[in-house]
């Protein structure tokens, strides 16, 4: 294995993601305005460093184990590279554990940074399939890595997507919970087998949905309607159902973000949307146009 230099720094910037959009399981996601940044310095020996600000102070490793940390390593494995001493600071902005793509963005920013410090130049696709590796699926490591919103699947080659602009017109609004969940949990809640209906119910949605979110908004609520995983899920996050419920009650195309327990909806036009419940807090947030911004630092 080859030794990278100590000194070089680099700094990255990932988006909060929202999969699924209701009928998209484990296929279609936005990348959304809310940004963790992670600086990382190579150092002489092989201890891992991580200091963090904002989300997850006091609760995630500060060692090796942490999700940056780990995917930085996997990465220099994959270059047959001898990972360096790592210093990492992480500024945290996207909510851990609520559907809004935290562990996605951590994945993302390892593979960014470790390519970066290598001085690699990974291709996006080869970030891609490597995140996607790391995650289990590329429904959120996609928008992450290519922003907008993306369309993702699976090959025998590895994961591959394809990124395309939102309408303006779309304005989305995350309902953030207090309580937190975990997509294991929530994957758990799946049936092994579904309805021959059920899937072609989400097949046509699906499909609508893509066409809804880039050329007619105006199907959005239609296109968010969904058979294959929400209603499995509800008893799990019963604060989240109720309030899905309550905004599509109303017109509003919402889904649960992820694997919850964030609620999206997804305004058109500016239209307003109801005031958040009690428990959550409401954001207007817009569509990311960049994934991940590579920053280099000089050394001191």
């Amino acid at each position: 294995m080859e030794a990278i230099t100590t000194g070089p720094r680099a700094t990255v910037r990932v988006p909060a993601t929202s999969a699924n959009l209701g009928p998209g399981f484990d296929s279609l996601g936005l990348a959304l305005d809310l940004w963790d940044e992670v600086t990382a310095e190579a150092t002489s020996g092989t201890k891992v460093h991580v200091t963090v600000e904002g989300e997850g102070v006091g609760t995630v490793p500060g060692d090796e184990r942490h999700l940056v940390a780990s995917a930085m390593l996997r990465t220099f494995a994959s270059l047959d590279l001898a990972p360096p001493g790592l210093n990492l600071k992480c500024r945290n902005r996207i909510p851990h554990a609520r559907g809004l793509g935290s562990s996605s963005a951590a994945i993302v920013a390892g593979i960014m940074l470790a390519d970066a410090l290598a001085g690699a130049g990974l291709t996006r696709a080869q970030k891609l399939k490597l995140a996607s590796e790391i995650e289990g699926h590329p429904d959120n490591v996609a928008p992450c890595l290519l922003g907008g919103f993306t369309i993702a699947y699976s090959t025998e080659d590895g994961a591959r997507a394809v990124a395309l602009d939102p309408s303006p017109r779309l304005h989305p609004w995350v309902y953030i919970p207090r309580s937190k969940g975990l997509t294991s949990v929530a994957r758990a809640a799946l049936p092994d087998k579904v309805g021959y209906a059920d899937a072609v119910f989400n097949l046509s949605r699906s499909a609508l949905l893509v066409a809804a979110v880039t050329v007619r908004p105006s199907r959005l609520f239609e296109a968010t309607d969904d058979r294959l995983h929400q209603r499995f899920r509800a008893a799990g996050m019963p604060e989240s159902a109720r309030l899905l419920e309550q905004l599509r009650s109303a017109g509003i195309a919402a889904a649960i973000s992820g694997a919850g327990p964030t609620v999206l909806a997804l305004a058109v036009d500016g239209a307003p949307v109801p005031e958040a419940p009690e428990g959550f807090e409401a954001r207007r947030l817009d569509v990311a146009d960049g994934a991940v911004q590579v920053a280099p630092v000089p050394s001191e």
